[in-house]
Order: C-alpha cells, then sequence, then structure tokens
C-alpha cells in the first residue's frame, strides 16, 4: 500500500511510517484540533478506539494547526486530548494538512474523494480517512461524526464479523 512507507513522527517526537504505526491495522485518521467546535468529536474517536481496538482497528490523531485552531506545543495538545477527553488513541505530531507544505501522508489521502465524488483539499478540522491494509481509503467530511451509521458501517465491513 503506497502509505505504509510513508514517515510519519508521533506526538512525542518519535520517527516512524504509517504502516509501522497502524500494524495492519483498519486506521481511522483525522485531522484534529484541540480549539475547533468540532473538537468534541475526540470522544467519539475515543469510544470508536476502544470498541473496535481488539478487532485490529486504530484510530490515528492527527493535530493541525491548518485552520489556526490547534495549541502550540506536543505537550499542551498530548496533555488536553488525555484530560479533557480522555484520548487513547495514537497521535502524531502536529501536520500541515494543506497547500504546498502539506505532509506527504495528507498529499496521498487528499486525492480520495468523498461519496460525493470531491477529492483535494481538507474543507476543516476533523476530516476522517478510513484506511484498509489494502490501500482502500474512504473518506467522511469534518461534520460526518466519527460514530454517525455510515462510518460505523465502514468500519465494520472491514473488520468483518466480531468474534462470537
Amino acid at each position: 500500500m503506497e502509505l505504509d512507507g510513508i514517515t510519519v513522527r508521533t506526538l512525542r517526537g518519535e520517527e516512524t511510517t504509517f504502516g509501522a504505526l497502524t500494524g495492519g491495522r483498519v486506521a481511522l485518521v483525522v485531522n484534529v484540533a484541540s480549539r475547533c467546535g468540532l473538537a468534541p468529536q475526540y470522544e467519539q474517536l475515543e469510544d470508536l478506539h476502544r470498541r473496535y481496538g481488539g478487532r485490529r482497528f486504530t484510530v490515528v490523531g492527527v493535530p493541525s494547526n491548518q485552520f489556526l485552531q490547534e495549541l502550540s506545543s506536543s505537550d499542551a495538545i498530548a496533555e488536553y486530548c488525555s484530560t479533557t477527553w480522555g484520548a487513547t488513541f495514537p497521535m502524531l505530531e502536529k501536520t500541515p494538512v494543506n497547500g504546498r507544505h502539506a505532509h506527504p501522508l495528507y498529499r496521498a489521502l487528499t486525492r480520495h474523494p468523498d461519496d460525493a465524488g470531491r477529492a483535494g483539499r481538507i474543507t476543516w478540522n476533523f476530516e476522517k480517512f478510513l484506511v484498509a491494509p489494502d490501500g482502500r481509503v474512504r473518506r467522511f467530511r469534518p461534520r460526518v461524526r466519527p460514530d454517525a451509521p455510515e462510518v460505523v458501517a465502514a468500519v465494520e465491513e472491514l473488520l468483518g464479523p466480531a468474534p462470537a
């Protein structure tokens, strides 16, 4: 999969690849921002991470100040996410998601269209990309909540039936 080899850096400054970070799991990659009105989606993201984590699923948070709504330091972001929302899912360092300085991960992800057929720029914080281990990507716009039926159904479809 083309995304697996892309170098990323965690919120704690550790360099790895997207493939090593996700470990072959289904991943919901979300550009997050602490001071955004959509920040309550952190709670739903954590719920998904906990509900499906044992079934080879992970959320990957990607803090971005692209829309001028993210805290200034990695430590502040980590503390806000854990104390305010109880977030335990992996987070990357603060990352540009649009423009000529967009991270290679986002240059690759934004080539994928949403269900209406629109690809391109990230429109706002909390845009979601559901990435299958085989490289298929499904895109959900910011106002689609992580617990929306279409997101949950897409996650469950990729994970297959729950163990009995």
